[in-house]
């Protein structure tokens, strides 16, 4: 692997490891954006830059995924009861949008995850006003919720955090097990999408070596051994730093990224 790439696989896992602890924002906001324009630098992916960027990220949620899903479950952050009723809704949301990146042209799915991260900007730069607390649904909306949360996940190649830790804080969890739990419910989508992913690339032309369908193995292990460490200390960062100002700051370079994907060719 050529220095200057593993250099920014280095650089991207330190960052989105150290943001994710900051701001409780998934790696796959910070991963796919970066990864879009990593490859398509080094000339890797050809025409499949943006599914290997989803894929990729997704893979790489896993291993984030279950160590933040461990230390939550060890503080007893994690509402498990909750977890198994997302999960049916989950795991056929993910399978269906892995199945949708699959036939998503690039164009079409790069301005896909602009649109996503347009939305993620302006709730980090708009602050909202407290909302009144609603009781769980029954199962059938939760099945539901969880296959919009598992969809969407799978297209843009992020954890889910982003939408269901509002959506379990609005419902009477507060925003430690909200957390957890949302930590928890990304870990299957993680691996049901990027199972997906691996099965929609598979046998595409044009696809790097080591690579496995959409998933570039050389860049998850890479980012792994980064982001883990980095997270803890992102945590730890969050006590000292002033977080409302860096948030709106990330706000703003995330809608600059937006809006470099939404207009670039």
């Amino acid at each position: 692997m050529p220095a200057v790439e593993l250099s920014a696989y280095l650089t991207i896992g330190i960052l989105s490891g150290l943001l994710a602890g900051l701001f409780g924002v998934g790696g796959g906001v910070v991963i796919v954006p970066a990864l879009i324009l990593i490859f398509t630098r080094m000339d890797i992916g050809g025409d499949w830059i943006p599914h290997l960027a989803v894929g990729t990220s997704l893979a790489t949620i896993i291993g984030t995924g279950a160590a933040s899903t461990r230390a939550h479950h060890r503080r007893g952050g994690v509402r498990w009861d909750l977890v198994a009723r997302l999960a049916p809704g989950i795991l056929l949301g993910t399978w269906a949008g892995a199945g949708l990146v699959a036939i998503i042209p690039e164009w079409w799915l790069k301005r896909l995850f602009a649109g996503f991260l347009v939305v993620v900007s302006l709730r980090m730069l708009i602050r909202s006003a407290p909302q009144r607390s609603a009781p769980l649904p029954g199962t059938g909306r939760l099945w539901a919720v969880g296959g919009g949360i598992g969809m969407l996940s799978a297209l843009v190649g992020i954890g889910g955090g982003t939408m269901t830790v509002p959506f379990l804080n609005r419902h009477g969890l507060e925003m430690r097990q909200a957390v957890g739990t949302s930590a928890a419910v990304g870990l299957p989508i993680a691996i049901a999408g990027a199972i997906g992913l691996i099965l929609a690339g598979w046998g595409r032309g044009g696809l790097p070596a080591f690579s496995t369908g959409f998933v570039y193995w050389p860049a998850v292990g890479v980012m792994l051994l980064a982001s883990m460490p980095a997270a803890p200390l992102g945590a730890r960062l969050a006590h000292a730093l002033p977080v409302d100002l860096l948030k709106r700051l990330f706000g703003l370079l995330l809608l600059a990224v937006a809006l470099r994907l939404a207009f670039s060719d």
